[in-house]
């Protein structure tokens, strides 16, 4: 009657296991670490890279305990914080010579100190959240004016693009502020311009004033629309963060909106904060140009000229100028995807862009008009500009497909790609708040949570030992399982623990326990009846599971809503309250049943069970029990 199948205790045992292996790295710590990433997008580590730093670290004396060149940056764990500044304070003097113009970010990280044997096995710890691990914390204000300002200046040239294709003659278009002013001589003109304005231009509203004997539109962006303009804006600078965090190699990092123009950025384990503030204000800008092939360019190339009037000089990746007209033909806002290819007739290296409606038709008409001539990709990093590739134009290009060829590596090709989908910030941003949050603050909260958890664990298994002795017993050994599963789930998981979560961990506990009290009393119920020990266990396991379902998917429905629309400190809560209602029904009755089938089902006549006092509400005799 109450015996599980072999394969049944296979599952508890395999199950055991996994969730032993994978909570394992949580008990050997984090150890201090110098990472090494590139400065410039440009830049790609090797192992020529990782050479160099192995020798500046001997040179200096330092022995790293492991070094490894991973997701593109160069990790190297060491004992202890002391040989960790030693070896930052290196590295930055020999990787960087320039210090106005550093090449590499060297930052102060923390790395996990598992055994091979356990990362072979993808077996790592949980992340940490800022409250635990200790970190950096920024609050950035988005210059939503600016963003206005930056859509003004688009539509600006959209403006006189459209109009030019409609032979409607103007006698200058400007930005002014926020807002486009169009001058007309004649008043049919003006409202020509008007009608494909408000076709063209959903955005825009305009107004009509007499400027002398000339008429003058003043275009203005919709309240409705500068709305839409400025939550673009910053979920663009939240993507483009993501983006970029990802350099420093933080783990879970926090990256919200808070308010209608704030950015809140929390990064666990970072403990340079002025590598942290380089990180967030390296956003690429991509610009697309004619590149200048005037006589006067070809000799500003060469170094025998200066740089013709409406014109820039930037260089190639091999060193080479290139002359470049200041007119920007598309920016990264276009662009819609990037990936590295082949081209089908000579198998080059390419980049395959997507670009939206906009673009296209901008780039179709532009290479229609500039066949054989050569158009630049720029990509600027802190003010400072670089060409990516300039190929030469063959033909028209329309469909918003574009494939950039020529002296690309495969390498660099796919390099350029993801360059290029990182994509731009679409307004500037400014650091309002800072606070930085110690590893000591952080282990102070880490032991705090583990002795709540422990002593609530303790407790707990005390009070079922005494009040149903063995069954208690058992209920406090599925207990232990359960926190095991759900250490190992939230590792497996990669979720991120916070305070909020370990406050979680405590809660689950009784709720884990709750399981195990129906269940027991089930079956005292059951022996109250008269019913068999062996009758009763099998009646009390059965009858108790239809209500653990309900009370805990009740529970779990709660708990899922907080996870929905949660968000912070609430959802590291949820997501460790979500998962513990799960992992305390497997343990709370299939573990414990387990447990209890491998102690009693094996006794044919079985007279007695430990489960403390039973009481007959008739007469109020005590059933036996040990």
């Amino acid at each position: 009657m109450n015996r599980y199948p072999v394969w049944k205790y296979a599952i508890i045992l395999i199950a055991l296991v996994v969730a032993g292996l994978y909570a394992l790295p949580n008990v050997f710590g984090e150890a201090p670490a110098v990472q090494v990433s590139p400065a410039k997008a440009i830049l790609k580590l090797d192992n020529s890279t990782l050479a160099k730093v192995e020798e500046v670290l001997k040179a200096t004396g330092l022995q790293p305990e492991a070094i490894a060149l991973e997701n593109g940056s160069i990790k190297a764990r060491f004992a202890d914080t002391d040989a960790q500044l030693k070896a930052k304070d290196a590295l930055q003097k020999a990787l960087n010579p320039d210090a106005a113009d550093p090449s590499f970010v060297v930052a102060l990280n923390l790395l996990s100190r598992s055994p091979a044997w356990l990362t072979a096995m993808r077996a790592s710890p949980m992340y940490l959240g800022l409250d635990l691990r200790g970190g950096v914390h920024f609050m950035l204000q988005v210059d939503m004016q600016a963003a206005l300002t930056k859509k003004a200046e688009s539509l600006s040239g959209d403006i006189r693009s459209v109009l030019r294709e409609k032979n409607v003659r103007h006698s200058g278009i400007a930005r002014n502020g926020q807002t486009i002013e169009i001058r007309f001589r004649e008043a049919a003109t003006a409202e020509a311009a008007k009608r494909i304005i408000q076709d063209q231009f959903a955005d825009l509203t305009t107004v009509e004033t007499p400027d002398g004997a000339d008429i003058k539109m003043v275009a203005s962006i919709k309240p409705t629309s500068a709305r839409t303009v400025q939550e673009q804006a910053l979920k663009q600078n939240i993507t483009t963060l993501h983006n970029r965090i990802n350099e420093l190699g933080v783990a879970e990092p926090v990256i919200q909106q808070q308010g209608l123009d704030r950015i809140v950025v929390q990064l666990p384990g970072v403990q340079d904060t002025a590598k942290a503030k380089d990180i967030l204000g390296r956003t690429a800008t991509l610009e697309i140009r004619m590149v200048d092939e005037s006589a006067e360019a070809r000799g500003a190339e060469s170094g025998a000229g200066p740089v013709p009037f409406g014109s820039e000089r930037y260089l190639e990746r091999s060193g080479q100028g290139v002359i470049v007209k200041k007119q920007v033909i598309l920016t990264g806002e276009n662009l819609t995807d990037a990936q590295p290819g082949f081209d089908s007739q000579t198998q080059e290296p390419t980049v395959n862009l997507s670009l939206d409606a906009k673009g296209a038709r901008i780039f179709r008409d532009v290479t229609r008009e500039n066949i054989n001539k050569r158009m630049a990709i720029l990509l600027f990093e802190k003010g400072k500009g670089e060409v990516v590739t300039a190929p030469v134009i063959r033909s028209e290009i329309g469909g918003g497909r574009v494939q950039i060829s020529g002296r690309m590596t495969t390498v660099e090709a796919a390099d350029t790609a993801l360059l290029l989908r990182a994509g731009s910030l679409a307004a500037p941003m400014e650091i309002i708040e800072e606070r930085t949050i110690g590893p000591s603050l952080g282990a102070e909260n880490i032991a705090k949570g583990f002795h709540s958890v422990t002593w609530g664990f303790v407790a707990v298994a005390i009070f079922m030992c005494i009040y149903y002795m063995l069954f208690g017993v058992i209920s406090s050994i599925a207990l232990a399982f359960n926190l095991l599963l759900l250490v190992a789930v939230l590792s497996m998981l990669q979720a991120t623990l916070t305070l909020p979560g370990m406050a979680a961990m405590a809660l689950v506990l009784g709720m884990a326990i709750d399981a195990n009290v129906l269940i027991n009393e089930r079956v005292r119920e059951e022996l109250r009846n008269g019913a068999s020990p062996q009758a009763a266990i099998h009646a009390g396991y059965d009858r108790a599971w239809a209500t653990i379902i309900d009370s805990n998917v009740t529970t779990l429905i709660a708990g899922l809503a907080l996870l929905a629309f949660g968000s912070g400190p609430v959802r590291g809560f949820a997501v460790v309250h979500c998962l513990g209602i799960l992992t305390s029904m497997f343990s709370g009755v299939f573990f414990s049943r387990g447990v209890v089938n491998l102690w009693y089902g094996r006794q044919k006549k079985l007279k007695t069970v430990s489960i403390g006092t039973v009481w007959r509400p008739d007469s109020g005799n005590q059933v036996t029990t040990n």
